[in-house]
């Protein structure tokens, strides 16, 4: 799906507050109501908005202390990663997952309330799977944290896709 100026405002605006009014989200558009609600339709159907959430305060909830686990294997087979993985996901302290590439094979960040909380899904996690190590680095201080994801670079790959356009020639006018 190609993206103009006008879905990204759309995207920018529902990243900052899901919750806007239609006619609000069609203002900042610089659309009237029916054409916003049909960009946004069309959004949700492409898969670009997968959702919306509520956005939750840790503070608030006692999630005081993110964690960001390091963790390497020696074992890099299909079986052990889907054991490794269904482990992981069963833990719902674990908000991030992803496999490195590098010196670690996969990161992990966990908020819980504190050291003692982490180091319970610590025991959870090596109880189900084996692991070769195991590295933890608590955050000291959260500087940026955003849902908001940049879509100034969605069409970008479009366009680089897409196949260059031939030059039109034209005639000059003749004059009388």
């Amino acid at each position: 799906m190609r993206l103009d100026a006008i879905d990204r405002r759309i995207l920018n605006a529902l990243q900052a507050d899901a919750t806007i009014q239609l006619a609000d989200l069609a203002k900042e558009a610089g659309l009237s109501p029916t054409p916003c609600w049909r960009r946004v339709k069309n959004l949700e159907e492409a898969g670009v908005i997968r959702g919306r959430v509520a956005l939750l305060d840790r503070a608030k909830l006692n999630l005081n202390v993110t964690v960001f686990v390091a963790i390497r294997t020696n074992q890099h087979n299909p079986e052990w990663l889907e054991r490794f993985a269904r482990a992981v996901l069963e833990i719902p302290e674990v908000v991030d997952f992803y496999r490195m590439s590098g010196d670690i094979d996969y990161l992990l960040r966990v908020v819980v309330p504190d050291i003692a909380a982490y180091d319970e899904v610590y025991k959870r996690l090596i109880k189900r799977i084996d692991l070769y190590d195991v590295s933890s680095s608590f955050a000291m201080e959260e500087i940026k944290c955003t849902t908001a994801l940049p879509v100034r670079y969605a069409d970008a790959v479009e366009e680089e896709a897409a196949p260059p356009r031939k030059a039109v020639r034209r005639r000059p006018k003749s004059r009388p």
